[in-house]
């Protein structure tokens, strides 16, 4: 994948810039995130989202927008301003309750300026190797999204995949589970107000996108986990 897309699209410098979403109340992890964001769970020795800045760092990644809305003080307590981890951090705080998933980015927006960026769900967990994430957008596209095989607590799926595009699913069509792992260009969101306070999914968005052919896709066999219960974290706790 990485060499399909790494000189594809339309050129410039290489992809320095990615948003983890890290705002999410986590009330299917209750009690566990009463105290603490889902983000800063531990999952082998260290909180979710530290996995993902570090593989941020190791792919080449220099700068990491993080929104935060539930205990997000805790988050930025925790994380700082990046150095640790060779990165510079920058925060959006959003509302009490969230944006939702387009909110967030959307709010986002201006810290992630004219360039395509990835944004990654702070509540995942993969061995994917980030350096083999696409670092350009294919022509003519504005999105290219990762999909996962159907988990067990999942299985009709979100999307299908056809040439290289994402679909809606359909009947006899192969679905697939998004990862929560995307890269974006800004025009994606340009029926929105950069930096508006809006609580909107991400859903929508994409069903447009696939409307108007305008969304890449991969499917990606990594080990992938969607933290968002006690007993997938504890199951995760045990592979380790």
């Amino acid at each position: 994948m990485a060499g399909q897309y790494r000189d594809a699209g339309s050129g410039g410098s290489p992809l320095m810039q990615a948003m983890i979403l890290a705002a999410g109340r986590g009330q299917r992890m209750r009690p566990l995130t009463d105290q603490l964001p889902k983000p800063l769970l531990s999952v082998r020795g260290q909180p979710l989202i530290v996995h993902h800045l570090r593989k941020l760092a190791a792919a080449g990644i220099k700068e990491v927008v993080i929104n935060h809305a539930w205990l997000g003080d805790k988050i930025e307590a925790y994380l700082g301003d990046g150095s640790q981890f060779g990165l510079v951090i920058r925060y959006s705080p959003e509302p009490s309750g969230g944006l939702e998933t387009a909110g967030g980015i959307i709010r986002a927006l201006p810290l992630l300026g004219d360039a395509p960026f990835w944004v990654i769900n702070g509540d995942i967990f993969t061995s994917l190797d980030f350096a083999e994430l696409p670092a350009r957008l294919p022509p003519g596209r504005t999105a290219h999204l990762l999909v996962v095989a159907n988990p067990a607590h999942h299985p009709e799926g979100d999307f299908a995949v056809r040439d290289g595009l994402l679909q809606q699913r359909g009947a006899g069509q192969q679905s697939y589970t998004f990862s929560g792992i995307g890269l974006y260009h800004p025009a994606f969101f340009a029926d929105y107000e950069a930096g508006e306070s809006r609580v909107l999914a991400l859903r929508p968005l994409i069903e447009q996108g696939i409307a108007q052919q305008q969304i890449a896709a991969d499917v990606i066999t990594a080990d992938w986990t969607d933290v968002g219960t006690p007993e997938r974290l504890q199951q995760l706790q045990e592979k380790s």
